[in-house]
């Protein structure tokens, strides 16, 4: 079998979740292409499991102060090239494509009439699943953007829908300093983030950022530029997460049972509904805008238990192989069945109506 993998490249949860994919496909002797879109190629880094791949411009949102800025995106998008991009790709050597969300090999793939199998966070809110901000236009985003022929969702959980665990690969924890904070927030400014650590030096903040740190560093707040392995040990060492609202960064701290802390890309309604699961299952504390008092509190707040989520991946490459595609109610089941749920998610007041939620059987 030979697969093209076509991953959406803005921001690094696509990436995050097509790197576990790219170790369990090359574990199965896959044959895979990959193809990135949504940022330049020379802003991809730690991509040596992905080979030669190809980057193209597809898609992306610009952010100013953690908004999204609709007149920026519109004017940094050209959807005469998107469409070039379409065209030019021939898929005619591949037996499947798989899809993160991406726009140019979801839709070659529909030109072409060949497979795409939509793997990512967004076909998970296609379901009835906690979300904010719903409207036509986002339900016509979730739809058409990047169109598939089959499309597998991954959530915390699967709300009794047939939707995947998340795709998780963390660094173990071997000692954990509770007095250490991881803080990604790759859509706020610099000096916003200083601005909010600056009166809590009884902890020490490890920022991954993309621009360069303030003139005006405090001390106890230690800034790095993005690097995946460090990222990885700060989050095993971390007392806690500070991070925007992504699924991926949500579910590495939920893994390795770090309190987290969010705060969403306003005017996003993936980052925004994610916050609406999170605070279902109690899960996280969340703020709107980068508050002090929200962080002096949830700083004193204890870490939850880990959750332990089943090698998907591995899972799904071998239904992939199968071939039996359109039988995904066996996959989930067999994937949740092997999770735990923390019983902090079932602490709060409304308890019973949460558990509910939670207990509800898998439908089809």
């Amino acid at each position: 079998m030979r697969i093209l993998y076509g991953v959406q490249g803005t921001g690094n949860g696509h990436l995050s979740r097509a790197r576990v994919m790219a170790k369990a496909l090359a574990a199965h002797g896959v044959t895979v292409d990959y193809l990135f879109s949504g940022r330049a190629a020379d802003k991809y880094f730690d991509m040596q499991a992905f080979g030669d791949f190809r980057a193209l411009a597809g898609l992306s949102f610009a952010t100013h102060r953690g908004k999204v800025n609709i007149a920026a995106t519109v004017h940094h998008n050209s959807l005469l090239g998107l469409w070039r991009d379409i065209r030019a790709l021939d898929l005619s050597g591949y037996d499947l494509v798989l899809n993160d969300f991406e726009p140019i090999s979801a839709w070659a793939a529909r030109r072409q009439g060949v497979t795409c199998i939509g793997i990512s966070h967004q076909a998970a809110l296609r379901w009835p699943v906690p979300k904010v901000g719903g409207s036509w236009f986002n339900d016509g985003l979730l739809e058409y953007f990047a169109p598939v022929t089959m499309a597998l969702g991954c959530h915390w959980h699967h709300f009794g829908f047939p939707i995947l665990p998340p795709f998780v690969e963390v660094a173990p924890v071997t000692c954990e300093q509770t007095h250490e904070i991881l803080v990604y927030l790759p859509f706020e400014s610099a000096d916003d983030i200083c601005t909010l650590l600056l009166p809590f030096d009884s902890h020490e903040f490890h920022v991954y950022h993309a621009a360069s740190a303030p003139k005006q560093l405090p001390a106890h707040v230690h800034w790095h530029g993005f690097n995946r392995e460090g990222f990885k040990a700060s989050m095993a060492r971390c007392g806690g997460v500070i991070g925007n609202a992504g699924f991926e960064l949500a579910s590495e701290a939920m893994t390795l049972g770090k309190k987290l802390l969010v705060k969403p890309l306003m005017g996003q309604f993936e980052q925004l509904s994610n916050v609406a699961a999170l605070e279902l299952l109690a899960a996280a504390e969340s703020m709107h805008s980068l508050n002090r008092q929200t962080l002096r509190r949830w700083l004193r707040a204890s870490n939850p238990q880990p959750i332990c989520y089943p090698d998907v991946g591995d899972m799904l490459v071998s239904w992939l192989l199968q071939g039996n595609w359109q039988d995904t109610q066996t996959l989930c089941q067999e994937m949740w069945s092997k999770v735990q749920l923390p019983d902090s998610w079932f602490s709060r007041q409304d308890s019973q109506a949460l558990s509910q939620t939670l207990a509800r059987p898998m439908s089809r």
